[in-house]
Formats: structure tokens, sequence, C-alpha cells
């Protein structure tokens, strides 16, 4: 793995770089899934009169957590946007204000989530679950998380700035450092070996926040000292009106994307958890949900990747390549969408026998919702790379438009409505998560077609570096 030049970006061959770029950014992604399962395994050994409730709560606790940071995240893509432009466009100055400015609107961010989080999470928890050791467990794990939360944005902004440099081999290198210091801390912290004080859960929130800790300190050194190609300073970081308004305005689309999506999912699981069947509903999509999730790594890592091509070639005024790029990210991700279809539904039986053995019914109706929810997939990851398209030109309200249109126009209420209402239970709960898919990439597509995306969202342009021909 290696770090792409921005000449690369400008001029390499568009599939070659999209899948360097992409690399690293899968590898991280895994290492974030491996960073949720470690807590969930070493809480899962605890005594038995212990595990479940912790378990549960950790199941309460991240849901509002993504629910709680995800509207604050949704400007962070803006700081991709115009870091990426203004390095394609060759103005480092600016790439670097930039930068400078979305780290201290995250860390402000990061405060005030922090603070409203901390004192707003036991009556946020009992609206959750009426179950009163679950709850108590996700509201003693989340008051220590959320003395963190301001290491989660810094961490967050630090991996998108070098993302939107090009830059997403040093984000990977930290994850995997601070992954496998979660995984070691993790069993000495809940369970007291050697010399420390078993905490339970609190001490997987501890090992948590230490490990987040750890890498906005190396991120925060890293952009300091500007040895990346990204340089922040203390005066740049002063909030700045202007530059506020600007990542405002580019990043409000998004974020408020974010948080409708992060509440649509909360609201789909309360949906599913009031199923006849509700502990064998909730555990199928449980693990059917994980295993979906690996696959979305690799359409995660083609997106972000698009993402960082489209803005450093827009902002280098390529408008031939970014449309280039466009076409084949686009068909790219399609096409890989149906090739993992093609593995999971071959597998499914298998999959799920590994993960939850002698339970047949849940195997069932696992098999049932990865039967039906994996007909959507190749047009999720068809929305993933037109989403990532936008997102890369600075234009966040089409994806924004298109989500709400996924979660609230389709997916919600027709899961509530044939659900619950109907009465058809969990197989119509299934087909509206696939539907909602489906239709979300053809309203995004639509979108594509008619609007005008290629317009950069910053004012400075340099000469238009000449692409070398397709090999």
């Amino acid at each position: 793995m290696r770090k792409l030049s921005r000449e690369e970006i400008l001029q390499g061959n568009p599939v070659r770089v999209m899948f360097t770029l992409a690399i690293p950014v899968m590898l991280s992604q895994f290492l974030f899934t491996l960073y949720n399962l470690a807590d969930t395994f070493w809480l899962g050994h605890l005594p038995a009169s212990a595990s479940g409730s912790a378990v549960a709560g950790m199941q309460v606790a991240w849901p509002i957590v993504w629910f709680l940071i995800s509207f604050s995240f949704g400007f962070g893509i803006a700081g991709v946007a115009l870091v990426s432009q203004y390095t394609g466009a060759g103005n480092h100055k600016r790439a670097n204000v930039s930068a400078s400015q979305v780290v201290s609107i995250s860390l402000l961010f990061g405060i005030a989530v922090a603070i409203f989080g901390y004192f707003m999470m036991p009556f946020i928890a009992t609206l959750i679950t009426g179950a009163e050791d679950v709850s108590s467990v996700a509201i003693d794990y989340m008051k220590i998380y959320f003395l963190g939360v301001p290491f989660t944005f810094l961490s967050f902004s630090f991996q998108q700035v070098l993302s939107a440099k090009g830059d997403n081999v040093t984000p990977l290198y930290v994850n995997i450092f601070t992954v496998l210091l979660n995984i070691i801390l993790d069993p000495f912290l809940i369970f007291g070996w050697w010399v420390f004080p078993s905490m339970g859960v609190r001490g997987a929130a501890l090992a948590t926040i230490i490990c987040e800790g750890i890498a906005a300190i190396i991120g925060m050194t890293l952009l300091f000292r500007g040895i990346r190609g990204i340089k922040i300073t203390l005066s740049d970081m002063i909030p700045d009106f202007e530059w506020f308004k600007k990542i405002f305005r580019i990043g409000l689309p998004a974020a408020i994307g974010n948080s409708t999506t992060a509440f649509g999912f909360l609201v789909l699981t309360g949906v599913i958890g009031r199923m006849p069947n509700a502990e064998v509903a909730l555990s199928a999509y449980g693990i059917g949900d994980r295993l979906i999730n690996v696959i979305f790594i690799v359409v995660e890592g083609i997106g972000a990747s698009i993402v960082t091509m489209i803005g450093q070639n827009l902002g280098a005024n390529l408008i031939k390549r970014v449309e280039q790029i466009a076409r084949t990210g686009i068909r790219l991700e399609f096409f890989i969408s149906i090739i993992e279809c093609i593995v999971i539904l071959s597998l499914r039986s298998v999959l799920f026998e590994i993960f939850i053995p002698g339970r047949p019914d849940i195997i069932s109706e696992g098999v049932k919702f990865l039967s039906i929810f994996t007909l959507g997939i190749p047009f999720f990851g068809l929305f993933s790379a037109i989403a990532g398209v936008f997102r890369g030109s600075g234009h966040n309200a089409p994806p924004m438009i298109a989500d709400i249109v996924r979660l609230w126009g389709v997916r919600v209420p027709f899961a509530y409505l044939f659900g619950l209402v109907l009465g058809f239970g969990t197989t119509g709960i299934w087909w509206a998560m696939a539907v909602s898919n489906i239709v979300a990439a053809i309203v995004i597509y639509i979108i594509y077609l008619k609007v005008d995306w290629k317009k950069s969202v910053i004012s400075e342009q340099v000469e238009v570096i000449p692409v070398i021909p397709e090999e």
C-alpha cells in the first residue's frame, strides 16, 4: 500500500487509482468493525449473571451514540470536498486553512455532543428500553464514553482530511495500532486483570476512549507538523465566520442526511422489536446486518475513493476526467455489488449456522432475510457511488434527499405498514428494506442525470493539467 500523489490522482488510470485509494479505506472499515466487536466479545465473557445485560446495554447505547454524533460528522464531508478541491486546484495554502477550520469545528461539535450526551443519556436510554438493568448498563457505558467524544471527533477529522489529500494509508496505520491496543486493554479493564480493578462495562468504555485519545493525539501531531502534506496551525484554527459559513453551507445537507438515517435505523429496530417473534426477528436481523456490513466494506471503500478523485479533479477543472471517473465508479460499484450478492446468497445458510448453531428458527428467518434483502444490494451500490460523486463535488443535497426517501419515504413507513398493520410480519419488513434501496437508487440516479453536479464549490482554479491517455 502506498499514498498517491496529486499528479497520480489527476492523471492516473481511473480504475487503478480508485482501488489504490479504496483498499486502505476498506481495511480501516474492517478494523472499525473489529473495534466494536472487541467490546461485545469481552463483555459476552462476563459471568452469566452480568453478560446478558452488558451486551444488551451496548446494543442500546450504540444507536444512541450514532444518532447524536451523526449530525456533526456530516460537516466532515464538507471538509473533504474543500480540502480535495483546493488540493486539486494546487492551492495548498487554502487547503491547509480548510483543514484547520474543519478540525476546529469538529472539536467544538465534539465538546457540545459530549456535554449534551453525558447529561441526557439517562433520559434517552430509558426511552429506548424499559428494562432497568439494560438501561443502567447503557448509562454506565455512555457516561464514560461521552467524556472521550471530542477525541473521536478529532480522530475522525484527521482521517477525513488526509483522505481528501489522497492519503488513506496513514489513517489505516493509526487504526491498526489503536484497534490492537483496544483488544488488549479490554480484558484488563473489564475483568480486572493484573493490577487493574474489575470495571465491567465501564472498563470497555474506558478502553475505547483511551484508544480514541491516542488516535487523536497521533493524528493532530501529524497535522500540526505537516509531514503528511496537510499542515494545520492554531492561528488558522481560530473560528472564522466566512469559513464556518462555507462549511455549514456545504455540510448541512450531509449532516441532516446522516442524522435522519441514524434515527431511521433506531425506529426500524423498534418496529422489528415489536414482532410477535421479536427475539428471532432481532437475532436474524442482527446477524444478517453484520454479514451485510462486511460486504458493504468494499462498497464504502470505492465510494470514499470516488469522493477524493472527484474532488481533486474537479478542483483542477478536469471536467472530462471527472465525468469519466463518475461513469467508471458507478459501473464498478454496481458490478461489485452484484458479485457480492451472489456470494452471500450462495452461502447464506452456512453463514447463519456458523454464527448461531442449534437455532433452526433463527437460521430460517435469517436465510429469509438475506434472500429478500440482498435483491436490493446492487442498487445500494449504485446509490453509494452516485452519492460519492455528489459529495466529492461538494453537492450534498441530492444524497440527503435520496437518503430521506430511502428511510422515511419507504423503509420505515412500509416496514410498519406491512410488518405490523397488515400483518405480513418480518417478510413485510424485509421487503420494505429491499425496496427502499431500489427506490433510493432510482431517485438519486434521476437527480444525477438532471442536476449540474460538475460545478465546483471553490472559486480558485489553476491551469488544467494534461491528462495522460488511458493505457
